[in-house]
């Protein structure tokens, strides 16, 4: 029998997706203790458990585990940084979508992600900063803005991140233009746009990939992609034909990189970080806490 030698904190979102993980919690604890973990389980009730008990608990622990969607883990790393903790962080991705886990080749099979965690590999990301809030994988603005917490949840369990895709072409009439300016590393751009997200490495909300030169996981920078508005019907083709291929070659798009973005609407606009609204905001400056995040697994 293996003497635990280290002590970790699991935190559970047990709503999360398809609420599987309720029946792995088990195994999950098991693998840990069987590397030497003594396991601290807490199970979440409501938004910002998961990050309140990061901040105030995580100094305790050697690891910290986190089992739910890209909002839990958001929660988690928020909490790490509230508090300014360098202790390794993992991830069981058990949501409806799981971008980050699709985006950095994490394991959706439960058992296999907690046995790669218990294994102790580490690697860096960095955590953009969003004014005084966090987001570990991107912040979205503008008309699509709504999907991360409207659509359907029935939708999203049965067809994960193409509920998103399906629910945008149904309300493509709600599209509006933003007017707003953007300040990349101090250059300026202008324009209206009806779609904008800013990342912190090459995967753009589970649609777009950006070539590797532009963007890296742990390198300071940010990747910005904006969508003008479409104004004729060969846009709105354009448009459709971008959501569902990725194609970043569409004539809507704008690519930006940079290590600090400012961004200033002409009026409020809803946001979303990691899949989670955010509310409105006038101006905000992103930046990133470069390879803040050590993630285990």
């Amino acid at each position: 029998m293996t003497i635990p030698d280290k002590n970790a904190l699991l935190i559970i979102n047990p709503v999360a997706g398809r609420k599987q993980i309720q029946r792995y919690v088990v195994q999950i604890v098991r693998s840990l203790m069987d590397k030497g973990y003594l396991v601290t389980t807490m199970v979440t009730a409501g938004r910002t458990d998961a990050r309140d008990w990061t901040a105030r608990f995580g100094a305790d622990f050697d690891l910290v585990v986190c089992a739910g969607g890209d909002g839990t883990l958001n929660e988690c790393a928020s909490g790490m940084a509230e508090a300014d903790l360098s202790i390794p962080l993992g991830y069981i991705p058990c949501g409806s979508t799981n971008d980050f886990a699709a985006a950095h080749g994490l394991s959706t099979d439960i058992p296999v992600e907690a046995e790669r965690i218990a294994g102790g590999c580490r690697k860096r990301y960095d955590l953009g900063c969003f004014g005084e809030r966090y987001f570990l994988h991107h912040a979205l603005f503008g008309a699509f803005t709504w999907m991360a917490y409207s659509t359907d949840q029935e939708q999203k369990n049965v067809l994960g991140y193409g509920a998103y895709v399906l629910d945008a072409l149904k309300n493509l009439s709600k599209l509006k233009p933003i007017p707003l300016s953007i300040s990349a590393d101090g250059v300026e751009t202008e324009g209206e746009y009806v779609f904008g997200v800013v990342s912190t490495n090459r995967y753009i909300a589970g649609i777009y990939e950006l070539p590797e030169e532009l963007a890296g996981e742990a390198d300071g920078r940010l990747a910005a992609v904006l969508i003008q508005t479409p104004k004729t019907v060969l846009d709105w083709d354009s448009l459709a034909h971008s959501l569902l291929t990725g194609d970043l070659q569409c004539p809507l798009l704008t690519i930006l990189t940079a290590q600090e973005f400012w961004i200033r609407p002409r009026e409020e606009m809803e946001w979303s970080l990691d899949g989670e609204s955010s509310g409105k905001r006038p101006e905000v400056r992103i930046r990133t806490k470069q390879a803040f995040l050590s993630l285990q697994g």
